[in-house]
């Protein structure tokens, strides 16, 4: 019992979350030992070889409505390619792939760090020498992936994993080879808006340059606490990115403290492609300025460190047929309201896996509302927003939703947030470090998160109840309409779309008592959201057909 005591702090330690009775007990030659984060696409586990072999792995399994369709399974074997392409320190290891017993997988070496993202946040703002580190170990990162013909295409702090060995890239889900047709269709852009370079945003065009943009958007990130042109996920962001300066406060912040560092960052943010620094003259720069080695991490970073050190030691050191008594036998916890955390705020370790979750999980509508507005990133001076076209699976919203998605830390325009915040008919006013959709720790696919909230009925779709209980003092503004301020559209929404406005859909259905699947509110409209609409229709005598048209919008906005 002391043993697996130890094990249960261990797992703590490295930031897993226990297993529930619903997670596999073997994926592949892997035991899965605790829960790394999950989201709308799968799951991802930390886990040992069951023959007991040395080493831990990250294992990422993917649900099985998307492991079972071709498209999909392509994809899925084109980003471990790439990823095997990748040899180099500053990466995991690709260590194998397998479809055993329905689960598609793929396994890479665990680190045992922190994500740069959740370093700043936890930690406070990187050491300056620490900074230059970063500077040259990443400008190795991408040093090795120019060599393999790889261009990473979503490079940010939350893809960036400081370990006790040093920085990591991570995350090669959008990678593609420099020479291979991209992952998605023609017209959309995949990423993250505050980390997307503007010849990206703008002609659809990337490539080893576009990753040394956002290496600067990254390092900026990481010694001021802030994206060079503002945080968020809309239209703003993109237009700031593709045509704008980066902010002028935040590069005199950092050209005080560091005028050699700030004036590589500002080559780095450089609209022109051609006139930025390659990543061996990235190097080249931290060893000129007698930085780029380091034996340690400091300040409360390399605490942080250790601690996942020694949780990684006691759980490779712990025999694994007794690591199954790490699963819980409680089921996964009922939705209650909790408030969330924007990036950038200092969340105290207590509270940090129940509310991180979301925050990453709600990342994945980031990458959906570039397709949004990418042709409006060719008309400079247009920063409206517009309806994502049918068909497509991009977001359909304002640029600026007047609670802005808690996964990002929201600094748009004060002018152009106030103008969204009107439009909102029941806003209250709330700050997106106040409003969670699903009143709960949704899915993320980052390394360091807790369990994802939701029921335990996994593809399943448990029973769900469409009476709604009159009151003879009802509230003048239902929850479902109050704490759900993320599309304010009717845009026709169905199966397959992701982003805002499912994220809408899904909060609205779970504020009235339905279920959206294990996942919670991920942004992904999948076959247990599509099952909650058609109940709720069913309820409310609308015709049953799992898409949220007009009609449906406006009953969801109903009062009752």
């Amino acid at each position: 019992m002391a043993d697996i005591s130890a094990g249960d702090t261990a797992l703590r330690q490295v930031g897993a979350a226990p297993l529930l009775p619903t997670d596999p007990g073997r994926i592949g030659p892997y035991v899965p030992l605790g829960l790394l984060g999950s989201g709308g696409m799968g799951r991802v586990y930390l886990a040992r070889r069951a023959d007991d072999g040395p080493g831990l792995a990250a294992v990422k399994v993917i649900r099985p409505e998307y492991a079972d369709g071709p498209d999909f399974r392509r994809r899925f074997e084109r980003e471990a390619a790439v990823h095997g392409r990748v040899r180099t320190p500053r990466a995991p290891h690709l260590l194998g792939t397998g479809f055993d017993d329905a689960l598609l997988w793929m396994a890479t070496e665990y680190l045992p760090g922190l994500s740069l993202l959740d370093a700043v946040r936890e930690c406070g703002l990187t050491e300056p020498a620490d900074v230059w580190r970063l500077v040259a170990e990443l400008g190795e990162a991408l040093s090795a992936l120019t060599a393999a013909g790889v261009v990473h295409r979503d490079l940010k702090p939350s893809n960036v994993i400081l370990s006790p060995r040093g920085a990591h890239v991570i995350d090669f889900g959008i990678s593609r080879a420099a020479d291979s047709s991209a992952i998605t269709t023609t017209g959309n852009r995949v990423g993250t808006p505050a980390y997307m370079a503007p010849e990206y945003l703008r002609e659809g065009r990337c490539d080893a340059a576009s990753d040394v943009f956002s290496f600067g958007c990254a390092i900026v990130f990481a010694a001021t606490g802030h994206a060079p042109f503002g945080d968020g996920t809309g239209v703003d962001v993109m237009h700031r990115v593709a045509f704008e300066a980066p902010n002028a406060e935040v590069m005199a912040e950092l050209a005080e403290s560091d005028p050699g560092l700030a004036a590589l960052l500002t080559a780095c943010l450089a609209k022109d492609p051609a006139a930025r620094p390659s990543p061996r003259q990235l190097i080249d720069a931290a060893t000129a300025a007698g930085h780029g080695r380091a034996a340690d991490w400091r300040g409360p970073l390399a605490a942080r460190l250790r601690e996942r050190q020694q949780g990684c030691a006691v759980l490779e050191g712990l025999p694994v047929e007794e690591t199954d008594r790490f699963r819980t036998t409680a089921h996964p916890p009922v939705l209650t309201p909790i408030a969330s955390v924007a990036n950038g705020d200092t969340v105290p370790g207590t509270n940090r896996k129940r509310r991180k979750p979301f925050l990453a999980g709600v990342a994945g509508i980031a990458v959906g509302a570039v397709a949004v507005g990418a042709f409006l990133l060719t008309r400079p001076g247009d920063t409206s927003a517009a309806a994502a076209p049918a068909g497509t699976t991009s977001v359909s919203a304002s640029a600026t939703p007047a609670s802005a998605p808690p996964s990002v830390s929201a600094s748009p325009s004060g002018k152009k947030k106030e103008k969204a915040e009107k439009k909102e008919k029941d806003d209250k006013g709330k700050g997106t470090e106040q409003q969670d959709p699903a009143g709960t720790p949704s899915a993320t696919s980052t390394p360091n998160t807790g369990s994802a909230g939701g029921s335990s009925g996994g593809d399943s779709t448990p029973t769900a109840t469409a009476t709604v209980t009159k009151t003879t003092a009802p509230p003048a503004t239902p929850a479902w309409i109050s704490g759900c301020t993320y599309y304010s559209g009717t845009a026709q929404t169905d199966y397959g779309d992701t982003g805002q406005r499912v994220v809408q859909v899904q909060c609205m259905l779970t504020k009235r008592g339905y279920s959206v699947g294990s996942s919670g509110v991920d942004g992904e409209f999948g076959r247990d959201t599509e099952t909650a609409v058609k109940q709720f229709q069913t309820a409310k005598g609308l015709e049953v057909d799992g898409q949220v048209g007009p009609n449906t919008w406006a009953a969801l906005r109903s009062s009752t």
